[in-house]
């Protein structure tokens, strides 16, 4: 009895401190990265330091997604064995880390129920709002000076350090929780939580036409469209959902109209697409300086087809590429190839892009999950974001697709 006694007691205990950190990883996202590197070190040796990691490891290997996201680790770890640049090499394989241990520590994890993912659902909405109060709270004292800088490439100070693409994802992947949560509980919830749930997510709505980020917007409105379609299939009011379709095709011409961050975000966009039309390199341009970095990534790949430069020496080959084909550009222009695809077709060739492919597709074919509507649009979301970005190549992005995924694998799995 006593041994049964301390056995949940300490299963108890364990449970409680990994919820804390789970917590804490959040709100170290936002606030602070000594939080969220502190929170994760811990998180990972509780799961670690376990007499079962055997059989936690046979989890790890039985299960697609566990093993395809670790191959985005595994892929830098091997291109080391051609890259010439051993420091920026252990750099870069020390932001992936999580995208290894991370899968190992969520193998398993069963003494989590449904309830238990639900709280990190909530506690993820809460710290995302706070962001987005603060972001909104820099937006509106200046609001002339910034919608001029729009047309700048300038944007709205953000949470994450500025980093207004990687915060735009966690916004729209905060409306996609939103919404699951009010689908789930509105029958059985207290009506003040649907309300509240109800005000964040158009509060998500405003704050992402007000942001005006390709990342956020594209999310937003494929996802209300996918959802549209969905329930237009799955309910009886047809007409009513229909409706809202409609309304929903028009909501990008009012926002142009009512958000000037909106209208100059499109008329900056224009601006810079007539330029890359033309070929035209401009130094300190958005969109511009994205397309000549997948040029320079394309041309890498195609140079090393079927071993890439190794993740270490990208950077230092994208450089040669822009003093060779663009001599004008200036240090902050010579950025790294801006998509995730040509990350890991520069560093490991076509190998590298084919496997990276396969490791965006493989969560949308999960049996128990690949018919779920809000799983597909996570999943489609974070695809996209890699299309003209790089977020695994720091650290809020690495943790931001890591964590996400695989907690709301765990909670999905349990869904009723």
């Amino acid at each position: 009895m006593n041994k049964l006694r301390k056995a949940l007691v300490d299963e108890k205990w364990k449970k409680s401190s990994l919820l804390i950190c789970l917590a804490a990883m959040l709100f170290g996202l936002l606030f602070s990265r000594a939080i969220l590197s502190s929170a994760l070190i811990v998180f990972v040796v509780i799961r670690i330091l376990h007499k079962n990691i055997l059989s936690r490891l046979r989890i790890f290997f039985a299960s697609p997604l566990l093993w395809s996201m670790s191959l985005l680790f595994l892929l830098p770890f091997i291109s080391g064995l051609w890259s010439r640049d051993v420091s920026e090499w252990s750099q870069i394989l020390l932001i992936k880390l999580p995208l290894l241990l991370l899968p190992v520590c969520f193998a398993g994890c069963d003494f989590f129920v449904f309830k238990d993912w639900e709280k990190i659902a909530f506690s993820f909405l809460i710290i995302i709002t706070g962001g987005v109060c603060w972001s909104l709270w820099q937006y509106f004292p200046n609001a002339v000076s910034i919608h001029a800088g729009y047309l700048k490439a300038h944007t709205i100070e953000t949470p994450l350090g500025n980093d207004h693409v990687r915060f735009s994802l966690l916004v729209a992947i905060a409306l996609l929780t939103a919404v699951f949560l009010l689908i789930q509980k509105r029958k059985n919830e207290k009506r003040i939580v649907l309300i509240l749930l109800s005000f964040v997510t158009l509060v998500f709505v405003f704050y992402l036409h007000i942001l005006a980020v390709r990342t956020g917007i594209f999310c937003l409105y494929f996802g209300v469209f996918v959802l549209l379609i969905w329930l237009i299939r799955k309910r009886r009011n047809k007409l009513k959902y229909a409706l809202v379709l409609i309304l929903m095709l028009l909501f990008p011409v009012i926002s142009y109209f009512v958000f000037p961050t909106f209208k100059n975000r499109i008329t900056y966009f224009k601006y810079d697409w007539s330029l890359i039309q033309k070929n035209i390199f401009v130094p300190g341009s958005n969109d511009g300086d994205r397309f000549f970095s997948i040029k320079a990534g394309w041309r890498l790949l195609n140079e090393k087809p079927l071993t890439g430069v190794g993740f270490g020496d990208i950077r230092k080959e994208t450089g040669e590429f822009y003093e060779l084909n663009y001599p004008q550009a200036t240090l902050a222009d010579k950025i790294l190839p801006s998509s995730e695809w040509m990350m890991y077709g520069a560093g490991v060739g076509w190998p590298g892009l084919i496997l990276f492919s396969f490791s965006m597709l493989v969560p949308f074919f999960l049996q128990r999950l690949r018919k779920n509507i809000f799983w597909i649009l996570l999943n489609s979301f974070i695809a996209f974001s890699y299309l003209f970005d790089i977020g695994l190549e720091v650290q809020f992005g690495v943790f931001i697709h890591a964590f996400v995924l695989l907690w709301w694998y765990k909670w999905l799995q349990l869904q009723e």
